[in-house]
């Protein structure tokens, strides 16, 4: 049998740290869920927000995926989505959309939804702006 620890019990932490992380575990689930909640996660879901985009600098170089990033293909760059997963992105502004191919994470930007390759935000029109409000909508 192990003997006792400091505070006199059998029991490695105190009652008072096992209820701080049970509060800690608690908060980081609730915390989780509202995050999730800003991501289609069933094909046709759609959301709303703003699109940037990315290109030169990191043209060449791997993605998160381990692909090379080709800035003229259709991919882009989401927080959670799987890789490979396919995304209909439609420019609120302008009524045009594409299909892309998630491959990266991102954007690592506040209040961004996606991050677009340069291929994409030129079919959608958004080069010159730099940012665009869409809509991003899961297709499978």
């Amino acid at each position: 049998m192990l003997p006792p620890y400091r505070n006199g019990s059998m029991n490695p932490l105190p009652a008072d740290h096992l209820r701080r992380f049970a509060v800690c575990c608690v908060f980081l689930a609730a915390t989780g869920l509202i995050f999730c909640q800003c991501t289609p996660r069933i094909p046709g879901e759609s959301h709303t927000g703003t699109a940037s985009w990315y290109g030169k600098e990191f043209h060449g170089r791997k993605t998160a995926s381990g692909e090379r990033f080709n800035m003229y293909d259709l991919t882009a760059a989401h927080r959670t989505l799987p890789f490979g997963t396919k995304v209909r992105v439609t420019n609120l502004d302008n009524n045009r959309s594409v299909v892309v191919t998630i491959n990266d994470r991102g954007p690592f930007v506040k209040n961004r939804i996606i991050d677009l390759s340069y291929g994409a935000a030129r079919k959608l029109g958004f080069v010159k702006q730099g940012l665009a409000r869409v809509r991003i909508q899961l297709l499978d």
